[in-house]
């Protein structure tokens, strides 16, 4: 099977359950965002081989693909979504956040004023990151519709992953080891 189908010549793209939109859609734009900071994440965890950091954006990577599933879901085949085998972004997800941002505060993190990224290769990858994570934050808030807005929990989650992106990479700056990482 060839990955070069033809079929987005016409400037058209494909979404779940077989339905087409324009690549300039507000949802391929988001959809796009979040490919964008799962590739961002990857690059930061080639820096981070075999930290614990390296773990816990791999289990973000996987959750980034099943909120990109949501997305490239349109609004009238929610409940389709909601009933399928496709994995979903859920509640847990966000609490794992929560944890590990709440691990990162207690750690005994110290900054002060404004973080000048590049402190490190790989904090400057998760700053990078960061950003791209706030930008696919605001692309989701602004498809406006109940079910990415409302009861999912895809905004919610990308607002937290970009404060634990920062704490990330703040704390790759100050570990000891951060010179085994630049």
């Amino acid at each position: 099977m060839s990955i070069t189908t033809r079929t987005g010549d016409n400037g058209e793209t494909g979404l779940l359950f077989s339905r087409r939109t324009s690549k300039d859609d507000p949802r391929i734009a988001a959809c796009g965002d979040v490919d964008e900071l799962n590739a961002a994440i990857g690059l930061a965890r080639a820096h981070l081989q075999g930290t614990r950091e390296n773990s816990r954006l791999e289990a973000i990577q996987k959750s980034l693909i099943a909120l990109m599933g949501e997305l490239a879901t349109l609004p009238e085949d929610s409940a389709r979504y909601a009933s399928s085998k496709f994995d979903k972004l859920a509640a847990g997800d966000i609490q794992q956040l929560d944890s590990w941002i709440a691990e990162h505060e207690a750690s005994g993190l110290t900054f002060e004023g404004w973080a000048l990224p590049g402190g490190t290769i790989a904090s400057a990858h998760l700053d990078m990151a960061r950003t791209i994570c706030r930008r696919a934050e605001r692309s989701t808030v602004a498809l406006r519709s109940p079910e990415i807005n409302g009861s999912s929990q895809a905004v919610v989650y990308l607002n937290r992953l970009s404060d634990l992106l920062w704490l990330m990479a703040r704390s790759v700056e100050q570990s000891p080891e951060s010179s085994q990482l630049a």
